[in-house]
């Protein structure tokens, strides 16, 4: 009897060492903020409607308002651990990021970050927060975007972060924010053609140089999965049951199969256009790190959403419609997934 106890603990112990050889509060955000600007002229820059005599009557309270909303999403897609990686689009400047990651409810997280200077005509940028302690930054740069056609507008340089991970795994992380439709979207198609390409000659040299290489690339990409900068130039495919280490796979194929929602409404339709990428190493298993259950989800707790009174249904809770403050927090809504890091390899 006393030999099958110390069977049984020896069992449990083990249980639980691999259990805790296993992190599993690995989560990666990724949000469009819409329009966080400060209330500061930047002369370089067509800002000028977000000032406190501009267009949308952008002043001091209501930008306090703003980074408010952003920390409570932030916290609620978190849950009881807040994410690892948080990546932003629509981010004017640095001093907008310092205000939320040091001078509000975030402080305590931990997160420091990083920002790209892009030649955005409206100032607007990418970035990446970290936890310093989940993800130790090795090194990050950024890509411009050079187009073909001279009269197609300057948009967001892709921001490229490398970081190890708690089991000493290298992570490469791009964050995105490819050309607007504003135009329409065939006018707009090539401007997206060629961001899709200068990050395929990224990822291409990540892939073929990394032994272990783990991608993670995320965006609003102003394309759903299937359209042709994604899935013909990225080449970023559906999972399917022979997975290759070396190639992209987009994770968003499922969040329009099996969400009613999508991550921004246009007249009316749901579209998928912020979305998860990653190599095919990532999910794997077997590997020392790989995405949880192959899967990116869409973020839609009510209190994001509010009635769509023109069309049907709900949309996105915006800041503001026009130049009319309407209180809410974003035209897209969030996405995540996470990560399982194994220690005991």
């Amino acid at each position: 009897m006393f030999d099958l106890r110390l069977h049984i603990i020896f069992f449990l112990l083990c249980i639980s060492l691999t259990e805790v050889a296993s992190q599993n509060n690995f989560r990666v955000l990724f949000y469009n903020v819409e329009n966080l600007f400060d209330v500061h002229d930047d002369p370089l820059k067509d800002d000028n409607d977000f000032l406190p005599d501009g267009f949308m009557r952008w002043n001091e309270w209501k930008y306090r308002e703003k980074l408010k909303s952003i920390t409570k999403v932030i916290t609620a897609v978190g849950g009881m651990y807040s994410p690892a990686l948080v990546g932003l689009c629509e981010i004017e400047n640095d001093s907008v990021l310092y205000d939320l990651t040091k001078c509000s409810a975030l402080s305590v997280q931990g997160y420091d970050f990083i920002i790209t200077n892009s030649p955005d005509e409206r100032g607007i940028d990418v970035a990446l927060l970290y936890q310093q302690h989940q993800f130790k930054l090795i090194e990050h740069t950024e890509y411009e975007i050079k187009f073909r056609d001279e009269r197609i507008r300057p948009t967001r340089n892709i921001l490229h972060a490398v970081g190890t991970l708690a089991n000493n795994d290298t992570l490469d992380v791009f964050v995105n924010h490819f050309p607007s439709r504003t135009s329409g979207k065939l006018e707009t198609e090539q401007a997206r053609i060629e961001s899709a390409q200068v990050l395929k000659n990224r990822t291409d040299s990540i892939l073929s140089i990394r032994t272990k290489p783990n991608l993670v690339i995320m965006g609003d990409f102003n394309d759903e999965p299937e359209d042709k900068s994604l899935l013909y130039v990225l080449k970023a495919n559906q999972i399917n049951k022979e997975i290759t280490s070396n190639k992209l796979y987009n994770l968003s194929f499922l969040n329009k199969k099996e969400s009613e929602y999508g991550t921004y409404k246009y007249q009316g339709v749901w579209s998928v256009i912020d979305q998860f990428i990653v190599n095919g190493r990532l999910l794997n298993i077997d590997n020392s790190t790989y995405v949880k259950d192959c899967k990116a989800y869409i973020y839609s707790e009510s209190f994001l959403l509010e009635n769509d009174k023109k069309y049907y249904g709900t949309k996105p809770f915006r800041t503001n419609i026009g130049p009319r403050y309407n209180g809410g927090f974003s035209d897209h809504l969030p996405v995540y997934m996470d990560l399982n890091i194994l220690f005991n390899e």
